[in-house]
């Protein structure tokens, strides 16, 4: 059975301050990194050159907050995971060793011959199954100190988007399929990867760590593609609670970059709240201290909350640790210091977005 009793906790927002209880704490993050590079191979020449101050940061910034399984996003993905190994590797060095990793091929730069963007061209980064320059560019990893059951990960990326039920497919204003039939017939819902990925904690139970990273809303037209496929990319996980795709996973946590802010997206934000108040989970609400501390953007949602900070458009709550309603959470925070605070030009320099955890407490 699982797991977890609750306990009173401090959240700083800067690391765990768990108060005194039973039981042991399980860490669990997610973290856009924001690796991706340009062409392939060229994130494994980075890692392995040594010279990238972004990496360093990165590696700095995972290691200074150690989860215990790490959802990333923003990761080259490679036949052979050499670049994974590579940031293991580094991240051993720096105290935090993961010997249990996951990547399977994401649907960025997946290439199609078919104009999926309804841009009138094909062979763009557009016209691939997810947006991506190369086969891999910018794929999603999980990174565990506890074992994965590899062969029981579920994999939901070759879903068809119009497969989804209740799925709002694009259409022209004559109410035909956009960008056409064709295209919708082979346009997968995940931009990246949606995965339920098993991992068998010390005690013998199964936590399901539930992990994707959606298409940003925007850059689209009229007809709201790529607004209407967040939408459904975030309301994929309310299925599989509801058992349209199987078994339900019991004790699990949701981790990933919803590209949505709950109160001030461009984005169809309904899809996001209705994930929120799902009573099948819940929402930690996690803060920091460098959120709280930047100048009021006159947003609806609290700037403690923010996860990611956009040039030109601010900052947004996007990034999220959603753990089931049966779980305890013990602590969570957003690692994003205070200005003059330690790991403060870390959080900055390593990704716009910054890592949020959550620790859950263990009988």
């Amino acid at each position: 059975m699982m797991l977890l009793r609750g306990l009173v906790v401090c959240a700083t927002g800067l690391g765990a301050h768990v108060l005194p209880a039973q039981g042991e704490t399980l860490r669990v993050a997610t973290f856009n990194a924001e690796l991706q590079r340009d062409g392939p191979g060229l994130l494994y020449r980075d890692l392995t050159r040594g010279d990238s101050g972004q990496i360093a940061a990165v590696v700095r910034v995972i290691a200074e907050t150690a989860p215990d399984i790490l959802a990333l996003q923003g990761i080259d993905w490679d036949h052979d995971g050499a670049a994974l190994a590579a940031l293991a590797d580094l991240l051993a060095a720096s105290g935090v060793a993961y010997p249990h990793r996951f990547a399977a091929r994401p649907n960025s730069g997946m290439a199609t011959d078919l104009d999926l963007d309804g841009d009138g061209r094909l062979g763009g980064p557009g016209d691939a199954q997810g947006f991506g320059a190369f086969t891999g560019q910018g794929g999603l990893a999980v990174l565990s100190r506890h074992p994965i059951l590899a062969d029981k990960v579920r994999d939901f990326s070759d879903l068809i988007w119009r497969d989804l039920p209740g799925a709002i497919l694009p259409q022209h204003e004559d109410g035909s399929p956009y960008p056409s039939a064709e295209a919708q017939a082979a346009q997968r819902l995940s931009n990246t990867g949606h995965w339920i990925v098993p991992v068998a904690l010390p005690d013998g139970t199964i936590l399901s760590v539930m992990t994707f990273h959606a298409n940003p809303p925007v850059f689209d037209g009229p007809e709201d593609r790529n607004g209407r496929r967040n939408h459904d990319e975030i309301l994929l996980w309310r299925k599989v609670l509801d058992g349209a795709f199987g078994d339900v996973p019991k004790a699990f946590v949701l981790v990933g970059d919803a590209n949505l802010d709950p109160d001030d997206s461009a984005g169809r934000t309904e899809a996001i709240r209705a994930l929120l108040a799902d009573t099948r989970l819940q929402d930690p609400q996690p803060v920091s201290g460098g959120a709280g501390a930047m100048p009021d953007q006159g947003h609806g949602g609290a700037n403690a909350r923010d996860t990611v900070d956009w040039d030109g458009i601010g900052r947004f709550r996007v990034d999220y640790v959603l753990p089931s309603a049966a779980l305890t959470v013990g602590d969570a925070g957003v690692y994003w210091p205070s200005p003059g605070e330690p790991g403060h030009e870390e959080a900055l320099a390593a990704s716009r977005h910054r890592l949020v955890w959550v620790d859950l407490v263990l009988d």
